[in-house]
């Protein structure tokens, strides 16, 4: 798909920043705020993954130890393991390189997949149906694509210029593709 308009193209680059610094906010409140390596999942991995599911499934008082979450179980063998203390600095730095990427618009392709994965991670965690399918994390989730699949960082990002410098193969998976011109705005 091109994105020839020049409006367009500014405005997804305003969406593609605007996400980039939704992610690099929530790494660096991990990083900084809790301390690189001390902040960790183990508490969502225990009690954040029972999961919810709504109307018309379930109604009523619903104990609120019921487990919805058919993963619930994979997630808790998780917690206090190594793989939650590599989780603790993975979560943390991929949230951080996929905000910086997003924002300047390098390796944007790469960089939206992996936020893609990372919150589709996190849908398949939480389980939260609660209001219906649609979430926040698979809305990011769709974002994520979206960007990385219209090659949003050849719109007002580094990928227009450094991406032409390197083979086809990278500047097509890694970089955004290839770069289009906009179309001329009618008055």
């Amino acid at each position: 798909m091109q994105v020839v308009d020049s409006r367009h193209q500014l405005y997804l680059a305003i969406v593609r920043v605007a996400v980039g610094v939704i992610f690099l906010w929530a790494g660096l409140e991990k990083a900084i705020g809790a301390g690189l390596g001390t902040w960790n999942a183990d508490g969502f991995f225990q009690f954040g993954t029972l999961g919810t599911l709504g109307w018309p499934f379930v109604s009523g008082d619903i104990d609120p130890k019921t487990v919805f979450n058919p993963t619930h179980d994979f997630w808790v063998g998780l917690a206090g393991t190594g793989a939650s203390s590599f989780i603790a600095y993975l979560v943390p730095l991929g949230q951080i390189g996929i905000g910086v990427s997003l924002i300047l618009g390098l390796f944007t392709r790469f960089g939206a997949a992996m936020g893609t994965l990372m919150m589709l991670f996190f849908f398949v965690a939480a389980w939260d149906f609660e209001f219906g399918i649609v979430n926040q994390h698979l809305t990011y989730a769709f974002v994520t694509f979206l960007l990385g699949y219209l090659g949003s960082g050849n719109f007002y990002g580094l990928d227009a210029t450094m991406g032409q410098s390197v083979g086809p193969g990278l500047r097509r998976w890694v970089f955004s593709g290839e770069k289009t011109h906009p179309a001329p705005v009618m008055a």
